[in-house]
């Protein structure tokens, strides 16, 4: 029996993966697809990540970025349309699955915990007919903070983005889907990798010719196209609480 365990990265990924090696699986394979738009730290945890837990490490990617498929598609991702995770992670893990494994004999695995339930019975019937797993969702259920204990448990150091606040550790900690809360963490943590991904939206929305954005401004009512640069602007200019308990989150292998 084959055990695919989706290998976002994260610290739920990592936390199935070593539920998944408690049980002695025949083989385990940590399935990793690369966005090439990842935290440099991201490819240290993996790596040690999966020593931990004795799984075969298998790298897969398109070859672009997100931002190279937004071009590509003339289409900016966003909460609503994450085209970015469709072409680099969904539709490459399953190619592949299709093509190395057969669902009789196969159960794959994503590191959904506890507190998503609800979306991993949501990406169940899209498994279909593999047989689809989260391990973080059945007991003992552990919080994050758990998490990240039993990873230090195990001399493992977890990704450098948690530390630095982020939710999740994708894409540098960059993602359509999050909010603006977690943007402003990137401008505050990350100035510089802010200021590429401003560039690149305001390259993209001069290529198309038209007004958007990633995010949404809904003051006054109404919503419209909010880009990085009127976030960064707002922010610098007024300290304006804007949405700031909005942090969103990926949901690359779910949504």
């Amino acid at each position: 029996m084959k055990h695919v365990v989706l290998f976002s990265g994260g610290i739920g990924s990592w936390a199935a993966a070593k539920r998944v090696w408690a049980r002695n699986p025949d083989e385990l394979i940590l399935l990793f697809t690369d966005t090439k738009t990842e935290d440099e730290d991201l490819y240290r945890f993996i790596t040690e990540a999966a020593d931990n837990v004795d799984g075969e490490l298998v790298t897969i990617a398109d070859g672009r970025d997100v931002w190279e498929v937004f071009f590509d598609n003339r289409m900016i991702g966003n909460t609503r349309a994450d085209i970015c995770s469709r072409v680099l992670k969904r539709d490459l893990a399953r190619t592949w699955i299709e093509d190395n494994c057969d669902p009789d004999d196969t159960i794959i695995y994503m590191g959904i915990d506890w507190t998503e339930a609800h979306r991993y019975e949501r990406a169940r019937p899209r498994w279909e007919p593999w047989r689809l797993e989260a391990p973080l969702t059945e007991s003992p259920l552990l919080s994050k903070t758990e998490l990240f204990q039993w990873a230090t448990d195990n001399d493992l150091r977890p990704p450098r983005l948690y530390d630095m606040g982020f939710p999740h550790n994708n894409c540098g900690g960059f993602c359509v889907k999050q909010g603006h809360a977690a943007f402003k963490n990137l401008l505050e943590q990350m100035p510089d990798r802010y200021a590429y991904h401003e560039q690149k939206e305001q390259e993209f929305r001069e290529y198309v010719g038209k007004d958007v954005a990633i995010l949404r401004d809904r003051q006054g009512g109404d919503t419209k196209p909010f880009t990085l640069v009127q976030l960064r602007e707002r922010l610098e200019q007024s300290g304006e609480q804007l949405v700031l308990d909005d942090w969103g989150g990926c949901g690359c292998m779910v949504d």
